[in-house]
């Protein structure tokens, strides 16, 4: 049986964030993850966690200025000191929330400089995120996004991802497969997870084209869940959605899928 996740940043939304912790454990969810958990306090969130017995399974590095449309930095050449700079505060709250995975936003494209530089600081960049937080057992992730919802991106294509892993060689850094991106730009899913194979860290679901509930559109998540199984994956898989009609109107996939 699966372990599915939710995003407390995308579900729940009625809620303050604070409370969604409650509402995900009453609707059936083991574990949560989110974007960004820093407008929080760590020993509050922690205190979440334990109360509702929930697992803290993945959140974002800094990312910049989100309201100004940043999307990271780690693959931003002249912005390295800034990026190295928070992973004391990535360590902190990965270790309060016991947290074990860490997703590092390669951020948009700047024009200023050619590709080969973004690659090469991404790629320095991560190394040294990995080795500091290595020692606390936490991954490094890297996800692609899709050109559609975050066109300029620097990091699109899962197979992208799977060479920059394999060139950074570290044992903590993996890919982040969202399948409602791959989906949107690879296809082929399920040799596509054939391909990723153990370079999988983390997967996150949601319906394509339109980002809903995982049991509508185009994608049949109970073929690739069993194909993510074939591949070895047994972690969490993370529900990063915008219900389509409210959180629990919406739940009914996830009370079927556990009942397999």
């Amino acid at each position: 049986m699966s372990k599915f996740a939710a995003n407390l940043t995308l579900l729940f939304t009625e809620l303050p964030f604070i409370e969604r912790f409650a509402a995900a454990r009453a609707a059936g969810f083991e574990a949560v993850e989110c974007l960004f958990p820093y407008q929080w306090p760590a020993a509050e969130l922690a205190r979440q966690l334990s109360e509702h017995g929930l697992t803290q399974t993945l959140f974002n590095m800094p990312a910049g200025d989100w309201s100004a449309g940043e999307r990271g930095m780690a693959a931003i050449p002249g912005r390295e000191a800034e990026f190295r700079a928070q992973l004391p505060r990535v360590r902190d709250y990965a270790l309060a929330l016991g947290c074990k995975k860490v997703h590092a936003m390669s951020g948009l494209i700047d024009p200023a400089h050619s590709l080969a530089a973004h690659r090469q600081t991404l790629i320095d960049n991560i190394r040294h995120a990995a080795d500091y937080l290595a020692a606390d057992g936490i991954k490094v992730l890297l996800e692609p996004l899709n050109s559609r919802d975050v066109p300029g991106y620097f990091l699109a294509h899962q197979l992208d991802a799977l060479a920059l892993v394999e060139e950074i060689d570290r044992p903590n850094v993996a890919v982040q497969l969202d399948l409602y991106h791959a989906q949107i730009m690879d296809g082929d899913l399920t040799r596509l997870i054939d391909t990723l194979g153990q370079a999988i860290g983390h997967v996150q679901i949601a319906s394509v084209p339109d980002r809903h509930e995982p049991d509508r559109g185009e994608i049949h998540y109970p073929h690739l869940l069993a194909a993510l199984a074939r591949a070895g994956y047994r972690d969490w898989i993370g529900c990063e959605y915008h219900p389509k009609a409210g959180t629990q109107a919406g739940l009914g996939w996830l009370t079927q899928w556990q009942s397999q």
